[in-house]
C-alpha cells in the first residue's frame, strides 16, 4: 500500500549517503535522482523513502510526532542498524530494547537533519 515515505532534508548528498549506507544490508540504493529529490529502495514496485529538499525552497523541519519506522528482519538488525546509524551521525532517540515482552523489541534514532526514524520488530 505504501509506495514511498519523503524526509525534508538540507543536503542532499549527506542524506543520500546516510541512507544508502544504512540500508545497504536490506538491498536499498538509490533508484532515482532528480536533484532536488532522490528515491532509496530495492527497486521501484516495493515501498520506498525519499529524500528531498522542501518545494518551497524553505528550511526543512522534522515533523513533530512523525516517524520512519523499518522493520529489518530481527533484533540483532535493529540492534545493528541503530548502531549503525549512530555511527553515521544519527542521535539516539531511545536505545535498542523490549519495549512489550515478546512483541515489540524497538530502537529509535534522529537522522542529521532531525527526522526520527525507528528500527523494530514483532515477536
Amino acid at each position: 500500500m505504501i509506495g514511498y515515505v519523503t524526509l525534508g532534508v538540507s543536503d542532499m548528498e549527506k542524506a543520500k549517503a546516510f541512507y544508502t549506507d544504512l540500508l545497504a544490508d536490506l538491498d536499498a540504493r538509490v533508484l532515482l535522482d532528480m536533484d532536488r529529490i532522490a528515491f532509496i529502495g530495492k527497486n521501484m514496485k516495493s515501498p520506498m523513502l525519499a529524500v528531498c529538499r522542501p518545494y518551497n525552497g524553505e528550511p526543512n523541519h522534522p515533523g513533530n510526532g512523525n516517524m520512519l519506522a523499518l522493520q529489518p528482519g530481527s533484533k540483532a538488525a535493529v540492534d545493528a542498524h541503530y548502531h549503525k546509524a549512530i555511527e553515521l551521525g544519527a542521535t539516539c532517540d531511545g536505545e535498542p530494547g523490549q519495549r512489550i515482552p515478546d512483541q515489540f523489541y524497538g530502537a529509535y534514532v534522529k537522522d542529521p537533519d532531525g527526522n526520527k526514524l525507528a528500527f523494530f520488530h514483532f515477536g
